[in-house]
């Protein structure tokens, strides 16, 4: 195999890594609309409302964006950032009520996902033709 070859391997492997991850940042934090309203709300916000459990699981469940950062290779930049932004979702995410509103409208995880995808674009071509 040529390193031509492997390189499109990676892009590709690169490409659904990144697919799986807006899907899975999509359910968390955006999945369904609000009626009558702009708002979307996920998983982690529903599931935020159980106190102390429901914080403790969406800050689990965010780390899977961290953790396949890791895996395809993501800059400690990136990591430090995606840190920053679930930190950020975990602590005022467990202020009761207000951190309530605040998951709806913060959304870690898509942050974090398009964290990895400009990334992977500017530094290996991901997404470019």
């Amino acid at each position: 195999m040529t390193s031509s070859d492997e390189s499109q391997i990676t892009d590709r492997q690169h490409e659904a890594t990144l697919r799986r991850l807006e899907r899975f940042s999509t359910v968390m934090d955006s999945a369904v609309r609000i009626p009558f309203t702009r708002i979307n709300v996920g998983v982690e916000a529903v599931i935020g409302l159980i106190p102390v459990i429901g914080d403790a699981a969406g800050l689990l469940l965010s780390g899977y964006v961290l953790t396949e950062a890791h895996r395809v290779g993501a800059s400690r930049r990136v990591k430090a950032h995606m840190v920053k932004n679930i930190a950020i979702d975990a602590v005022v995410g467990s202020v009761p009520l207000l951190g309530d509103a605040f998951d709806v409208f913060y959304k870690a995880n898509i942050r974090n996902t398009r964290l990895l995808r400009e990334e992977l674009e500017r530094d290996v071509g991901v997404g470019r033709d």
